[in-house]
């Protein structure tokens, strides 16, 4: 859990996430939008990477980054967990109010 927040945790990483929503992207599509180096494009790569938010699938020469949403989604339900919110549960602000989760 703790290397997915680091991931999401920088800006340029999150970015990369939201252009992923919408499909795969090769690594030089990703890289073009942003205003950075090579080798600092592929640490971000790297993280989220390690995190298991992206998969990269090699074809050729060219890499295909794709968002695996699974990984989000399950640490943000075990983090939503731990902090006393869980599915179908109501937290303490929203059962005082009549709120639904």
């Amino acid at each position: 859990m703790n290397r997915v927040f680091e991931a999401l945790a920088h800006p340029t990483r999150r970015e990369i996430l939201e252009m992923l929503k919408s499909g795969s992207k090769t690594a030089g599509e990703i890289a073009d939008a942003f205003r950075v180096s090579k080798p600092t494009m592929s640490g971000h790569f790297a993280k989220l990477k390690e995190a298991g938010l992206i998969q990269a699938d090699q074809q050729g020469t060219t890499i295909f980054y794709s968002i695996n949403l699974s990984t989000l989604e399950e640490v943000l339900l075990g983090f939503m967990g731990r902090i006393g919110v869980a599915e179908g549960k109501q937290g303490p602000d929203r059962a005082a109010k009549g709120e639904r989760a």
